[in-house]
């Protein structure tokens, strides 16, 4: 990393979510000088970084466990000042439950998290006041278990992979209704497109107990006709997705072997592949720590963070060379381990 990228960074913060901890840790992103930790809820999942308010949002999922193996969904989010690193607020969805995904529109102060269905009700969107902190409301996605969301730049249109039911729920933030299916055999992570006219989902859904429904890849999803593109193939079922602010796709490739004494398998090493947005050619990929689950990137798209949830590692790529240029060890009680992130710009 040359001594201009560091100076570029000089003041920014990276936050990481230990699963297991259960904390987040914060990191200088210019040295990787671990800062401070703060204790959270148990199974914190992933974080949102609100920068007009500089709150950092976390989701915990489950009392224990992770999807489909887990002790009891949780029903809270912990709201977190990010330069004092304290926590401000605890958010309580209930009745909602298992919140997940977490997508932030700063414009009309709006977050929007994924729970998952019950008994009574589908899975869906809850929508929260981000001055308030509290719920405005909720749309159905019309599955059991929408994970990941993500909206528009423009914030009308919302976007939730699902992991079994076999489509994308489109739905319209505006008016707060479902508004279409894209056919995708199950999905993981995704990302949109800066002009919102695509939208790049990893599918099909990671199972462990069940054969692959569909080759692994990237659907590449047109919005305006809301069907599937193109696919982008993968050499291994893809997880998390991420658009770099200079046009790059990443995915986070899992591999694994079967091991009667884990769920989730006896993981091997895995890749972080990079294709470039415009064109949708391959770049090349890199090697990085065991299943990783969240992926983000420094604001100059110039590098690229990866958690690996079974190693509990955070990789540091430069993207440029495609090389790891340094490794974070995140501290965990058990696995699982690193999951979500945030790049927090210092203040300005």
């Amino acid at each position: 990393m040359s001594q201009l990228s560091r100076a570029a960074r000089c003041g920014d913060v990276l936050a990481v979510v230990s699963q297991s901890g259960p904390t987040v840790s914060f990191f200088d992103a210019a040295t990787d000088r671990h800062l401070d930790t703060v204790n959270v809820l148990a199974e914190p999942h992933e974080l949102c970084f609100d920068p007009t308010q500089r709150l950092l949002w976390c989701s915990s999922a489950y009392h224990s466990g992770y999807y489909h193996a887990n002790s009891g969904r949780r029903t809270e989010l912990t709201v977190i000042d990010a330069d004092t690193r304290r926590i401000v607020d605890v958010i309580d969805l209930a009745p909602e439950h298992g919140p997940h995904g977490l997508a932030l529109d700063t414009a009309r102060r709006r977050l929007y998290v994924s729970v998952e269905g019950g008994e009574d009700r589908p899975g869906g969107v809850v929508v929260i006041d981000t001055e308030t902190r509290r719920p405005l409301g909720r749309i159905d996605t019309d599955a059991p278990g929408p994970h990941w969301f993500a909206v528009t730049p423009d914030g009308r249109t919302g976007f939730a992979t699902n992991k079994e039911a076999p489509f994308v729920s489109v739905v319209d933030l505006e008016r707060g209704v479902l508004t279409a299916k894209v056919e995708v055999p199950g999905s993981e992570g995704l990302a949109v497109s800066p002009d919102g006219t695509r939208v790049y989902a990893a599918g099909p859904y990671l199972s462990t107990s069940a054969a692959p429904a569909a080759a692994p890849g990237i659907r590449v999803i047109d919005v305006p006709s809301a069907t599937v593109a193109a696919v982008l193939p993968t050499q291994s079922p893809a997880l998390p997705v991420h658009l770099t602010s200079t046009g790059r796709l990443l995915v986070g490739e899992v591999r694994s072997a079967p091991d009667p004494g884990s769920a989730l398998g006896r993981q091997l090493p895995v890749r972080l592949t990079v294709f470039a947005s415009e064109d949708h050619r391959l770049i090349g990929s890199v090697e990085v720590g065991l299943f990783p689950l969240t992926i983000a990137s420094s604001p100059d798209g110039g590098l690229a963070y990866v958690a690996g949830v079974v190693s509990s590692t955070v990789d540091i790529i430069d993207l440029d060379t495609l090389t790891r240029v340094s490794r974070l060890t995140i501290p965990k009680l058990a696995a699982p381990g690193a999951h979500g992130l945030a790049y927090l710009p210092r203040p300005a």
